[in-house]
């Protein structure tokens, strides 16, 4: 395996998420992830890449606590500071903890009856009592706050509409919105532009940049576009059949790299990275 020095990649002395030695087996015989290690620290911006069935969504529903690991007393996830989970359990805590953490999912996931204002609102809704959050009973500051967050992606002037009526990429965009009106500290984004035309990806990667660099929220993203994740994302993790293969600088992976990361691809060509010098092969452990 490739590894940046760490140095290259540590914005501040704290992880914003820790995995320590991951394992996760579907149907008793399906292992999606192979004793993962991964640290992630507050305001880095990390691309997954790996082919269909690497364990790149896997990874990510297991940060948020969507997905339990297997029975391995030392499989451990934790996220700022606090656990996740451990040997497989999911800890009770966990909803206080997932208030913290943004989902944007591939198919946006958003109530495409209601407005796009109440999709974003609906991020608040594990920070407000149970009787308003039973009711969506919102007040003033929060609807405004919620304005402000469409602001930010450039949907105010979309509010008042149905989210069914928006494009894909601005449905990715509210979803976004919403997990800025959560006051998320870490956005896990599960292949947000991958049904996307190339203006309304760029868009999309170009929102989770900003945030990154001026709110310094933590971004850990999965891609197949692999010219997009050595655009927006400094650093790169790149899975092969459950297990990390690379893990460093987006400027030191090379496209011999890539042909075997993935070398079951049809299209493989097409996504190496251009202007990359193609014979700079390296080891792989």
């Amino acid at each position: 395996m490739i590894e940046a020095d760490p140095t290259s990649t540590q914005q501040n002395s704290k992880s914003a998420t820790q995995i320590y030695n991951l394992w996760k087996t579907f149907d008793g015989h399906l292992q999606a992830l192979k004793g993962v290690n991964l640290d992630v620290q507050m305001g880095e911006m990390v691309g997954l890449i790996g082919t269909s069935g690497s364990g790149k969504s896997t990874l990510l529903r297991h940060v948020s606590g969507l997905v339990a690991s297997d029975l391995r007393p030392e499989c451990k996830v934790s996220v700022f500071g606090q656990t996740v989970q451990s040997g497989g359990q999911i800890q009770s805590d966990v909803r206080e903890i997932r208030a913290r953490i943004g989902f944007v999912f591939q198919q946006f996931n958003l109530v495409s009856r209601m407005s796009v204002l109440k999709n974003v609102l609906v991020g608040r809704l594990a920070q407000i009592p149970k009787y308003r959050s039973f009711f969506s009973l919102f007040t003033r500051d929060e609807k405004l706050s919620a304005i402000q967050a469409l602001n930010r992606v450039g949907l105010s002037d979309q509010a008042a509409q149905r989210a069914s009526t928006l494009s894909g990429g601005q449905q990715q965009r509210v979803a976004i919105a919403r997990a800025l009106q959560q006051q998320a500290k870490i956005i896990l984004a599960d292949e947000p532009i991958a049904s996307l035309d190339p203006e309304s990806a760029r868009l999309v990667m170009e929102t989770l940049r900003e945030l990154n660099q001026k709110d310094q929220i933590t971004v850990i993203v999965s891609l197949h576009q692999i010219n997009f994740a050595s655009q927006f994302c400094p650093r790169i993790v790149a899975l092969k059949s459950g297990e990390i293969v690379f893990d460093g600088a987006a400027a030191d992976l090379s496209n011999d790299q890539l042909r075997w990361i993935y070398d079951s691809e049809d299209n493989l060509e097409s996504m190496l990275i251009p202007n990359k010098m193609s014979n700079e092969s390296k080891m792989f452990e």
